[in-house]
This record gives C-alpha cells, sequence and structure tokens, in this order.
C-alpha cells in the first residue's frame, strides 16, 4: 500500500519535473544537466511531502488501531479487531468503453481527477482509503457524513462538465477489519456489489446504512427495492440517497 502510494507520487513528481526541464532547443547533455538542476531543486519539496504524508497516515493509522486496544470497548460482530464502520465505492461510469475511445494517458488523468474529487469530498471523519483502477473507496466510523461525502461526490464529478464521466456510487455498514490501511470485510463486498448495481449519477444505499441515518438533516432516501446480490447470502434492501 505505502510502495504503491509512494511510486503514484514519484510518478506525479517526475512528470512535472519533465515539464519544467523540457526545451526543445536543448541537446541530450544539456537537457540532462537541466533535469539534474530541477531534481536538486525539487528534492526539498520531495522530503516535505513525504514526510508531512507519512505522518498524516500515521496518526489515521493510529486512530483507526486505538479502538482495538481499549479492554472496555466492545467488540463488533465478525472477525477478531472488527469494527462497525460505513464504506463506499464510487466508480466512473463506462470507464471501459472510454478505455477504447482515449489514449492511455487521458484515460490515467480521468482516473487520477476522480481521485481527487474524492479526496476533496471526504472531509472528517470520512477517509479516503484508497484507488483501485476506474474506483474510489471511502470510509467512515459514522454513515451519516459518509453519505454526505457520497452525494456530494456526484455533485463533484457533474460540475467537471460533460467531458467527465458519471460516477455511482454504492454504500454499506457492518463490521470490518483494518490491516495495512485498507479495509476487509463484508460492508466492503457488499458496498462494490452495490456500486455496480446502482444508477449513473446516484448513491445507492444498503438498509443498515439508511436505519443507522434515521432522519438526518440534509438527505433524503427513496426506496430501491429489496435486492439478490450476488455473494450475499440474503437479500438486501437498498435505497438511493440524495440531497434535500
Amino acid at each position: 500500500m505505502i510502495g504503491h502510494a509512494l511510486r503514484q507520487l514519484a510518478a506525479q513528481l517526475g512528470s512535472l519535473v519533465a515539464e519544467r526541464a523540457a526545451d526543445p532547443a536543448l541537446d541530450e547533455l544539456q537537457l540532462a544537466h537541466r533535469l539534474a538542476r530541477e531534481v536538486r531543486a525539487f528534492q526539498p519539496l520531495v522530503d516535505d511531502v513525504v514526510r508531512g504524508a507519512l505522518r498524516v497516515h500515521f496518526r489515521e493509522a493510529i486512530r483507526d488501531a486505538g479502538p482495538g486496544l481499549d479492554p472496555t470497548a466492545a467488540a463488533a460482530p465478525g472477525p477478531p479487531g472488527a469494527r462497525e464502520v460505513t464504506v463506499a465505492f464510487a466508480d466512473l461510469v463506462g470507464f471501459t468503453r472510454m478505455g477504447e475511445e482515449l489514449p492511455p494517458g487521458e484515460l490515467e488523468q480521468v482516473a487520477q481527477r476522480l481521485a481527487q474529487l474524492a479526496a476533496e469530498a471526504a472531509d472528517p471523519p470520512v477517509r479516503f482509503v484508497k484507488t483501485i483502477g476506474d474506483a474510489v473507496m471511502l470510509v467512515s466510523p459514522d454513515a451519516a457524513p459518509l453519505v454526505k461525502a457520497a452525494v456530494r461526490l456526484v455533485a463533484l464529478a457533474d460540475a467537471e462538465g460533460p467531458e467527465f464521466p458519471l460516477i455511482r456510487v454504492g454504500v454499506a455498514a457492518g463490521p470490518a477489519v483494518t490491516r495495512s490501511g485498507d479495509w476487509y470485510g463484508r460492508p466492503v463486498n457488499l458496498a462494490s456489489r452495490l456500486t455496480g448495481l446502482a444508477r449513473a449519477h446516484s448513491v445507492l444505499v444498503s438498509g443498515d446504512v439508511r436505519e443507522a441515518i434515521g432522519d438526518e438533516a440534509g438527505l433524503r432516501f427513496s426506496d430501491a427495492g429489496v435486492r439478490r446480490i450476488r455473494g450475499i447470502p440474503h437479500s438486501v434492501a437498498t435505497f438511493r440517497a440524495r440531497r434535500v
């Protein structure tokens, strides 16, 4: 997980350095010298960025692990160390088709933009966990903030304009465990399945999420039916969430 994040960061900074150094008037040796100067100039920034990002993720890891260290805390049902959380996945509608139409570089930019929008929508206690291809994962100890973040993410994607694909979001809650910054358990699997069932430009939540939120101000729900979902042993009540 950390290695993947660092590779992504290094690739982004490398592209930035290459753009700054690019000059068609330079020969190969001159370009090499300019690249070396840019790298030296960026090195302090790289050190600060990595140090700051690692501190943030370290604090979040301790916060995630902390409740499991409390001997008086009631354990959530499920595997050892499980905690009650709400999980959301958001993916880009039609991304596979876009892959046939766009160059790989432009396709990557679309996926990166989704990650940026998800990070913008994820106000604490909601956390942006990771990207998985054309999807992003968010998690929160409370259902209402996460559903509000999901609804906001849909709105942010819409605001990107007609060239940006629509997104859809699935949200589920239940006991899950965290390992190395990632999350595992029933709500993770169910949220992923619900994302595949959601309509474009919508947020589809499970019945337990709807029940946990109740009459939360700022949200309204409509019944989306009871569904049989592959890999889930029982039927799941679903609801669409919207802003009031």
